[in-house]
């Protein structure tokens, strides 16, 4: 019942919610690379932009690096490999200047690494995988939302008060299991019970990271350009930790 009750008093979340999986469902079923790199590289430069807020940064024009980034990974086949690249780079532009912050290259990382490991998973293993992953976070919440409202008591990190430990157990044990049938499609049995797992497992850490961000900034959402759901970051924190264990594990164990 406390279930079905929260569901009712979440009716804009759940709009902007199941908006996003046409969409969603929609450019799977198109599945073209350029399009893909287009949805893709606006969600990066949105989030980029929110991380720019949360790290306290204040230079926007660190944006347009991002998008240098994401413009030379439609042709670069190794998109993950860029933040790396682009680490080396800031690293020897620091020596050179000691005016510069390391501090400005934190959006580098967070939300570009998890960004660029998306758009490569979909690049070598297709769109199956990015229906794979899409599933596993979404269950991932799915589950530890239903259950957490159903029988949560324990609190399960300070870092964000509202999860609880049977929530984060309960959303685990369904997006596994969810998962790892989706992922016979792309893997194995016993592989994809594995990645589905450790999958779902990062999801629940990425969204904890975001948190930490959140709270370290002062702030209740990262944006606001998601009705119900806050802003960009809010909506994909799960993917951009989930998405490098995927692609790190799908390379390491097919």
């Amino acid at each position: 019942m406390k279930f079905l009750a929260a569901l009712g008093s979440h009716r804009e979340r759940i709009i902007t919610g199941l908006s996003l999986l046409a969409v969603v469902l929609i450019i799977g079923f198109i599945d073209s690379f350029f399009l893909m790199w287009v949805v893709l590289g606006a969600v990066y430069l949105l989030a980029f932009k929110e991380a720019l807020v949360l790290f306290e940064i204040k230079n926007n024009s660190l944006i347009l690096y991002a998008l240098g980034i994401w413009v030379v990974a439609a042709f670069y086949p190794y998109g993950d490999d860029l933040f790396v690249l682009a680490g080396v780079t800031y690293a020897s532009a620091i020596a050179f200047d000691k005016e510069l912050k390391w501090k400005n290259f934190l959006p580098f990382i967070y939300p570009t690494a998890g960004m660029l490991f998306i758009f490569t998973m979909y690049q070598e293993y297709g769109m199956l995988s990015m229906f794979w992953l899409l599933a596993i976070v979404a269950m991932t919440d799915v589950g530890a939302y239903a259950v957490g409202k159903s029988i949560g008591k324990t609190p399960f990190s300070e870092t964000s008060p509202n999860k609880t430990m049977e929530g984060v157990v309960g959303g685990i044990l369904v997006a596994t299991i969810a998962g790892m049938f989706i992922g016979l499609s792309v893997v194995d049995l016993a592989d994809s019970f594995v990645i589905s797992c450790l999958v779902s497992i990062s999801a629940i850490f990425g969204d904890l990271f975001e948190s930490s961000l959140k709270r370290s900034a002062g702030v209740k959402d990262s944006g606001n350009i998601l009705p119900g759901h806050g802003g960009m970051l809010d909506r994909i924190d799960g993917y951009l930790f989930g998405a490098i264990v995927m692609l790190v594990l799908l390379r390491g164990l097919v």
